[in-house]
Order: C-alpha cells, then sequence, then structure tokens
C-alpha cells in the first residue's frame, strides 16, 4: 500500500488541481535541471583544479603536530596562505612557526568551529574569498575517514579539490572517530553541500598569525600541548 500512495496522490492532484500539478512538475523538473547543470559545471571545476599546484593549505584542528607541520611546509611554499581551523591556542601556534623560521604573514587563525563539520562550515567562505581551487587538507589518522568524505563533499561542491595530507600523531590523540558521528556528519553535508552556495556564515573569531599579541599572552599565560615541545 505504501508504493501506490505517492501514485494515488499524484493522480488527485492532477484531477482535483491541475494548474497546481503542472506548476510542481515544472518546477521539479526546473530543480532537476539546474542540479544537472550545477554538478557538470563542479565537475569540470574539479577536473581542471586537479592537476593545478595547491593554492592554500587548510588545518584541521585536533592535534599541535598538525601544526608543526604546516609550519614546515610554509618554509617550503611561503606565498600559500595557511588557514587554520580551531587550532591550538594563539601564541602556541606563534611559537611554532618562529621556532621553524616559517613566514607568519599568510597564517589566519580561525576559531569558531566547535566540531569537524564547523571546520568546513566556517572554513569555506575563507577558502572562497580567496579564490582558492585546490587544497591540501592536512589532519590525522585519528580523525579519518570522516574529515577526508566532507572535505570531499562540501569542498567539492563549491569546485575546490581536495589532497588529503596525513600528519601521523604521536602519544594519545584526544580525537576518537565514531561512526555514527560520521554518518550524521556526512548526511548534514550533503544538504549543507546545496544550501552553501547561497549562504555564506562568516566567523567573527579570525586572528593573523602575524597579529597575535605575545605579550599579552605572557602576563595571561598560556599552555601548550606537551607533544609541540615547546615551553
Amino acid at each position: 500500500m505504501k508504493r501506490k500512495f505517492p501514485t494515488k496522490l499524484s493522480i488527485f492532484l492532477s484531477r482535483k488541481f491541475p494548474i497546481l500539478w503542472q506548476s510542481l512538475q515544472k518546477l521539479g523538473w526546473g530543480l532537476f535541471l539546474l542540479l544537472g547543470i550545477w554538478l557538470i559545471f563542479t565537475t569540470i571545476t574539479l577536473v581542471s583544479a586537479s592537476s593545478q599546484p595547491v593554492d592554500a593549505f587548510f588545518v584541521i584542528g585536533g592535534s599541535i603536530q598538525r601544526e608543526t607541520y604546516v609550519a614546515q611546509q610554509a618554509k617550503q611554499y611561503p606565498h600559500t596562505p595557511i588557514l587554520i581551523s580551531r587550532g591550538s591556542e594563539d601564541p602556541c601556534i606563534w611559537l611554532i612557526f618562529q621556532r621553524e623560521a616559517a613566514e607568519l604573514q599568510k597564517v589566519w587563525l580561525e576559531k569558531c568551529a566547535n566540531s569537524t563539520f564547523e571546520n568546513f562550515y566556517y572554513g569555506i567562505p575563507i577558502l572562497d574569498h580567496w579564490g582558492v581551487r585546490k587544497v591540501k587538507l592536512i589532519t590525522s589518522p585519528t580523525h579519518l575517514p570522516r574529515a577526508k568524505w566532507l572535505a570531499q563533499i562540501l569542498l567539492g561542491s563549491h569546485g575546490i579539490w581536495v589532497e588529503p595530507d596525513i600528519v601521523q600523531e604521536r602519544g594519545i590523540p584526544a580525537n576518537r572517530e565514531h561512526s555514527l558521528k560520521t554518518v550524521l556528519d556526512v548526511t548534514r553535508s550533503l544538504f549543507w553541500a546545496v544550501l552553501s552556495q547561497g549562504i555564506q556564515p562568516q566567523c567573527s573569531d579570525i586572528t593573523r598569525l602575524v597579529d597575535v599579541d605575545m605579550s599579552a599572552w605572557e602576563q595571561k599565560g598560556f599552555h601548550c600541548e606537551h607533544q609541540g615541545g615547546l615551553r
């Protein structure tokens, strides 16, 4: 009986409300056509971007070792912008880049995200603003496969090709992957991939690494993960 319900409903609507039914059909076909055009355009953009050089580093917070790694990458690619989403405390990242003698000017710290989904939720508008077409996603094995799937869905929907770069962690990581959490995040990412085409959430807490006030942090005090090898 459940399979026949949509058919009966469509027959009822077409007979009782023919004009409404025709309008709904036209709307449905129009949306289907727009979705098809968008998918084709996005696929072409991704294929083209895949062969281009990486034009941004995107670091998912959760381990100070990821920030150490991107600081080392910054020495090799000083002109490539870096976005660190909800990473370690500002002074810890500053000290890492100073220790590695890496450039600070092109590093931005986004501190609005409180989850992996929000890393992309707030990160995409920034990457879009930079005109990024190919990003190197820096995360860790304990953060997979969720971070990679969300990146491919959400960044891919904006025509941004994702190149994962996996950083090994030492010790016992704080983040653990759970199947249910992965399923929920992937599901809402599929919806947000469409909605984010017209909605651009803005993070109100973004800091350039070069603007971090170390004097103020010294007075206030701060703590860094011991794996970072900082004071």
